[in-house]
């Protein structure tokens, strides 16, 4: 597997910095909550799907 290091640094450097960024701008709890938010509803279908799986064994 070849690894692209200026495509990997690249990307490093940019995440670095909007994460960096979003925390001056106090937008980056707002980032994170949404992200437990999606990730909490995620599994919650997740869950309700194998409840239902379950139900037809």
């Amino acid at each position: 597997m070849k690894v692209k290091w200026s495509q990997l640094v690249l990307k490093i450097v940019v995440w670095l910095f909007a994460e960096i960024y979003l925390t001056v701008l106090g937008l980056d709890n707002l980032a994170d909550y949404g992200e437990f938010v999606f990730q909490y509803k995620a599994l919650v279908t997740i869950a309700d799907a194998s409840t239902t799986l379950d139900s037809f064994t």
